[in-house]
């Protein structure tokens, strides 16, 4: 039996729907639009860190790291002097001739850095940090793709920034944290506070990621003040002496890594260890470790004039700091929390019959 095809009910068409699918689907990539990870050669998709100021610190992070990340990142040390060219190079960085006192640099690392650690010195005169200043100005440059193709939306690059404990200023040996309000009583600790106060403000401004760690006297078994006990400089009395405040080497280039991923953007963080020792029992213990005599004890008065103004600004300062932050919020635990633990590394002093 013969039955009459049923006529095909039509296609509901939905205004601007086709047309703004077909508009999707046809619209070209625009030029702000970061190209997808797969699309860069394999080399520019490795995280890329950048040790600024590569000393023994940098190197000690070097050595820490290349073992562990091998090929999945590189590591590039920044240096001036041929021998530290060198010495990155042996410890399984990328060694790369860079001067952070070059108002063009030629290099634009900034804008190729997945993370940055500053580790260098400030300058040696002024009140303002014009190294860090450089950085930060080449990072928020338009930065661009190998292919030309401007990149707007990627985020700069995380930056640590080591400063010192001496923009706390003297508190006369009393217990701070980073909530004091700093009073650098330096040029050089100026400097330091100039710095920090530029990454907050790009913090503020949405413009850069960073964390800043204050750090005090950098020790380590092959980095005593063994050349000032030779030299036979004095150290304080008791009554007159101060606080000072200590990080082993080891543990400070690996807080500066643990710092670039757990970090707070824009957070302050007191890199001390927990001794609580006076300056002068400090160079005795060393000096007791090292089988060097132990430096004369002198009055504020008799000291000041034997000393060079540097060394007494440091030995003017007295402050006890806690650390809590370290601990808490970056959840580190120090591999030296003691001098003593640290010392116990240094070889024994040979005795002559």
């Amino acid at each position: 039996m013969y039955r009459p095809l049923r006529p095909r009910r039509p296609t509901p068409v939905i205004p601007n729907a086709s047309a703004s699918a077909s508009a999707t689907l046809r619209r070209p990539a625009r030029p702000n639009e970061t190209l997808p990870p797969a699309t860069l050669p394999r080399r520019l998709r490795r995280p890329r860190l950048v040790i600024a100021g590569c000393g023994d610190v940098g190197l000690r992070l070097i050595r820490q790291l290349a073992p562990r990340l091998g090929s999945r990142a590189r590591l590039i040390g920044l240096a001036r002097g041929t021998e530290a060219l060198a010495a990155i190079r042996a410890a399984g960085g990328t060694p790369i001739a860079f001067d952070l006192d070059e108002r063009r640099p030629r290099r634009r690392l900034g804008s190729i850095a997945s993370g940055w650690i500053h580790l260098a010195p400030t300058p040696a005169e002024g009140r303002r940090e014009t190294r860090l200043r450089r950085v930060l100005a080449q990072m928020n440059r338009r930065r661009r793709l190998p292919c030309g193709q401007p990149v707007a939306s990627a985020a700069p690059p995380r930056i640590v920034y080591a400063s010192t404990t001496g923009v706390y200023g003297d508190s006369g040996g009393a217990w701070i944290d980073e909530t004091r309000t700093p009073t650098p009583a330096s040029d050089r600790s100026r400097r330091r506070l100039d710095a920090e106060r530029c990454l907050r403000s790009a913090v503020r401004q949405g413009i850069q990621r960073a964390a800043v760690l204050r750090v005090p006297g950098i020790y380590a078994a092959d980095r005593l003040p063994t050349g000032r006990l030779q030299r036979g400089l004095p150290a304080l009395r008791d009554e007159d002496d101060g606080y000072s405040n200590h990080i082993h080497a080891e543990d400070l280039a690996r807080l500066a890594w643990i710092a670039l991923h757990r970090a707070s953007s824009g957070r302050v963080y007191n890199a001390v260890d927990a001794t609580e020792l006076k300056m002068g029992d400090w160079f005795d213990l060393v000096a007791d470790t090292t089988g060097l005599p132990r430096p004369q004890r002198l009055s504020r008065a008799d000291a000041k004039a034997l000393v060079s103004p540097m060394l007494w600004s440091f030995m003017s300062e007295s402050r006890r700091i806690r650390a809590h932050r370290i601990g808490r919020e970056l959840r580190a635990r120090l591999r030296y929390p003691d001098v003593l633990d640290g010392l116990l590394e240094v070889p024994a002093p040979s005795v002559s019959t």
